[in-house]
C-alpha cells in the first residue's frame, strides 16, 4: 500500500495475529520462527518509561531474549544488541546539511533509547546519514561522503559510545582521502571507549534494478574482518553481501559471534528473501545475525531509469524495514514495523554459538579440502565442469 503497510497492517506478524486463532498461531510461529531451548523466543521486559518514550516519539520498540543452556565451566555470556531502522526526515530537495542534520536528530533519539535500554552493541542501517540516492546516478550525492576516522558522523557517535559504554556500527558513505578521495560503502566500528576500532567496506555491489551503486563505489578491499570488542566478536556483512553464502561463511570462519547486516532494500525486489537469508546464515554458520533495513519511500527531484523496461520514475520503491535478529539454533525474533522507525533490542547469550556447533557438527563434517580443490580449479580459465552425461542422450 502507498503508506508502506502490508495490506493495511504494520507487519506480517500483525496479519497473522489478526486472522489465525491463537492455538494455531503458536504452531505457525513455531515453524516460521523456530524455538529457543524448546520454546518461542521470549519477550524482554523494558522499563515502562522507555515504552512511553517510544510512543511519544513515534517509533516501534521491541525487545526479545535468546537463552543458552547452563554450562559446567563457562558462565553465561550475556550481551544486549540494538538495531535501528529509520526513514529520512527532510525531503531530498532540501539542502544536504539540513537532510543530514534531520537524520542526526531523529537517530539520536533512537540511540538514546538504546542506551537507556542497556544496549551494548548498536548497529545503524546502511548509508544511514543520507537518502539512498544511488539509484539516480547523480554524482552530487557524493557530497555526503566523509572520513571514516574523523568525519562528523564518527565524531557524533563517539560521544554516544562513551556515554553509554556502547560499541556502535556506523555504515556511511566513506571518502578515502589517502587514496585519491575514492568513495566506498563502509561500516565504521566505534569502540565502547569512543575509539575507532576499524572499518569494513562492502564486499559485493549490486547491479540489479535501480541499485546503480557501482556508479559511486566498487567492491571493498578489507576482506572479512572480525572485530573483537569488549562485548564479543562481531562482523558486518553490508546489504547485498547477504545474497552470497561464502561471504557469510568467511566471517564465521574468522570467528564472528554476531554478524550485522545493515541494508537498504525495497519490497518489490527482495522482500520474499528477507526473512530467509539472515536466518539461514545464522543456522549455517552458528552465529547470531542482526538484519537491519531502512523504512520509507524516498522521492528524488529528477526522474531516472535502469534499463529494465520500466518507465522513468522518481522513487526507488518502499524500503520495508522489518529488521529482526536470528540465532544459530534457527530461532528468530518477530520483525520491526514495515513502515515506521524502530529500535529492536535483543539480549543474547553468546554461549549458544558453541552449543549449536557441538550439536550439529557443521565444522566437523565440512569438507574444506574438497571445496578448496574445486575452487582452485574453478578460477582457472581452462576449467571444465564435472558433468556426467547420460550416454543414451543424442
Amino acid at each position: 500500500m502507498s503508506n508502506g503497510s502490508l495490506a493495511g497492517f504494520d507487519s506480517l506478524e500483525k496479519v497473522l495475529e489478526e486472522y489465525i486463532p491463537a492455538d494455531k498461531l503458536a504452531e505457525v510461529k513455531r515453524v516460521l520462527y523456530g524455538v529457543n531451548l524448546g520454546k518461542p523466543v521470549a519477550a524482554l521486559e523494558l522499563p515502562e518509561a522507555l515504552q512511553k518514550v517510544a510512543e511519544e516519539q513515534s517509533f516501534d520498540l521491541q525487545a526479545y531474549k535468546f537463552e543458552a543452556a547452563a554450562e559446567q565451566f563457562r558462565a553465561p555470556r550475556i550481551v544486549k544488541i540494538g538495531l535501528i531502522q529509520n526513514a529520512v526526515v527532510e525531503p531530498t530537495t532540501a539542502p544536504f546539511a539540513e537532510q543530514r542534520q534531520g537524520i542526526y536528530n531523529r537517530v539520536s533519539q533512537l540511540i538514546e533509547a538504546a542506551g537507556q535500554a542497556g544496549v551494548k552493541i548498536l548497529c545503524l542501517q546502511e548509508a544511514w546519514t543520507m537518502p539512498f540516492a544511488f539509484c539516480t546516478r547523480e554524482k552530487h550525492w557524493n557530497a555526503f561522503a566523509e572520513s571514516a576516522g574523523t568525519g562528523p558522523t564518527t565524531q557524533l557517535l563517539q560521544g554516544y559510545a562513551r556515554q553509554y559504554s556502547m560499541v556502535i556500527i556506523s555504515p556511511i558513505l566513506e571518502r578515502d582521502e589517502a587514496h585519491g578521495e575514492t568513495i566506498w560503502n563502509t561500516a565504521v566500528v566505534i569502540g565502547n571507549n569512543g575509539n575507532v576500532i576499524g572499518k569494513h567496506r562492502k564486499n559485493h555491489i549490486p547491479r540489479v534494478g535501480d541499485f546503480n551503486e557501482s556508479t559511486y563505489y566498487l567492491e571493498g578491499n578489507t576482506g572479512h574482518p572480525v572485530f573483537e570488542t569488549a562485548y564479543g566478536k562481531i562482523a558486518i556483512n553490508i546489504c547485498y553481501g547477504r545474497h552470497h553464502p561464502m561471504n557469510w561463511q568467511a566471517f564465521g570462519m574468522n570467528g564472528a559471534e554476531i554478524v550485522f547486516n545493515p541494508s537498504a532494500t525495497v519490497g518489490e525486489l527482495s522482500e520474499p528473501m528477507w526473512g530467509i537469508e539472515a536466518r539461514n546464515a545464522a543456522i549455517a554458520n552458528s552465529y547470531f545475525v542482526a538484519a537491519i533495513n531502512r523504512v520509507g519511500t524516498e522521492v528524488f527531484p529528477n526522474e531516472f531509469s535502469s534499463a529494465d523496461g520500466k518507465p522513468a520514475h522518481k522513487d526507488f520503491g518502499h524500503f520495508y524495514g522489518s529488521s529482526y535478529v536470528a540465532a544459530p539454533d534457527s530461532s528468530r525474533t518477530p520483525s520491526l514495523s514495515r513502515c515506521r522507525d524502530g529500535l529492536m533490542v535483543a539480549e543474547l547469550d553468546l554461549n549458544l554459538c558453541r552449543q549449536v556447533k557441538d550439536k550439529w557438527d557443521f565444522r566437523l563434517t565440512a569438507r574444506y579440502e574438497l571445496y578448496a580443490d574445486f575452487f582452485s580449479r574453478y578460477i582457472k580459465h581452462d576449467f571444465k565442469p564435472q558433468l556426467v552425461k547420460d550416454p543414451s542422450l543424442q
